[in-house]
């Protein structure tokens, strides 16, 4: 089951689990569409995986099966002007 993870990695937007703005990897690491596209050119930076949109969980399954609330962080390099 995806963790649906609450932000992006990059510049920590928030992404609910109901955004079309959300893109994931095979490993499940999220980024906005925003930062995807322009910073990161659809490739995850921390396995090199392609970005794709990350799927919406339906509403009513939301409350068996809650989104993630942990935020999580992409490792950057002190000089990366991404």
């Amino acid at each position: 089951m995806l963790e649906l993870r609450p932000n992006c990695e990059w510049c920590d937007r928030d992404l609910p689990p109901d955004s079309p703005e959300a893109r994931i990897c095979s490993f499940e690491c999220t980024f906005c569409a925003k930062c995807a596209q322009t910073a990161l050119n659809h490739r995850c930076p921390n396995c090199q995986g392609e970005l794709v949109r990350r799927p919406v969980r339906p509403e009513n399954k939301l409350v068996t099966f809650p989104a993630s609330t942990t935020r999580v962080h992409a490792k950057r390099e002190e000089h990366d002007d991404r």
